[in-house]
């Protein structure tokens, strides 16, 4: 395939819906995904910008039994951490992903969220078994057949992590076009101690997340729900 950069975009349209319709799937059909369409995603991706064309990305692809293997290994520990939390200190994130405190707006959006998921779920609060077999759907991939890690060398910096964002929404956007669904997934980051030796990462190299692929469930009640999002009036400040 050809990724030479063009100076007209004929479909305005698809592009926009592309975009638009990029949601967190939480429930995936079993379907195999083509190698060919996966690598076609990765190398679309690889044009998202970085500084000085660093390209700071390194990715791997776990599916069949590498991917059941890790998710059987992270599940397994996350029961166990449930049933004795003090082992849970054994696994932490190597970067804060989240603030250490919470203030508004983003707390609010954060429980709107949250609960508006488990409130599609009929998951209610105190619901403790079911939310924690809600959150291991995370350590599943949500069933779907693909699972992508994220990994970046440590000597780089935040600025590093943006023009990761925008090689994670490339990917995003490109699987729309093949009629993929995904799902980015931070939540896996704890597991970095089990993740990384698993998949072959060089003690130099940092989790960034993990990625769900694959062919989205639509007749899943979960995937009815739709974070909801400010209007560009509400962040937007025209200055001049």
């Amino acid at each position: 395939m050809s990724t030479s950069p063009s100076n007209t975009v004929n479909t305005v349209n698809s592009v926009d819906q592309a975009i638009i319709s990029r949601v967190s799937t939480r429930a995936f059909l079993p379907q195999a995904v083509d190698r060919q369409i996966i690598t076609h995603l990765l190398e679309v991706a690889s044009r998202a910008p970085s500084g000085t064309n660093t390209q700071p990305w390194k990715v791997y692809v776990l599916q069949g039994a590498s991917r059941d293997a890790l998710v059987s290994k992270v599940c397994t520990v996350h029961d166990a951490i449930r049933a004795n939390p003090e082992l849970g200190a054994q696994y932490e994130e190597d970067y804060p992903y989240y603030p250490k405190k919470w203030v508004s707006p983003y707390i609010e959006r954060r429980r709107e969220n949250g609960w508006g998921l488990y409130g599609v779920l009929g998951i209610g609060k105190g619901d403790r078994d079911k939310m924690h077999a809600q959150h291991q759907r995370n350590f599943r991939f949500f069933d779907a057949p693909v699972g992508l890690v994220f990994t970046i060398d440590r000597v780089l910096e935040r600025g590093s992590l943006l023009d990761y964002g925008m090689f994670l929404q490339s990917i995003m956007v490109a699987a729309r076009g093949q009629g993929l669904h995904t799902c980015p997934q931070a939540g896996w980051n704890d597991f970095a101690k089990i993740i990384l030796p698993h998949v072959g990462a060089g003690a130099d190299e940092m989790l960034v997340c993990c990625m769900a692929l694959g062919y989205a469930d639509e007749s899943a009640l979960v995937n009815t729900f739709q974070a909801t999002r400010v209007s560009a009036a509400d962040f937007t400040t025209w200055v001049g």
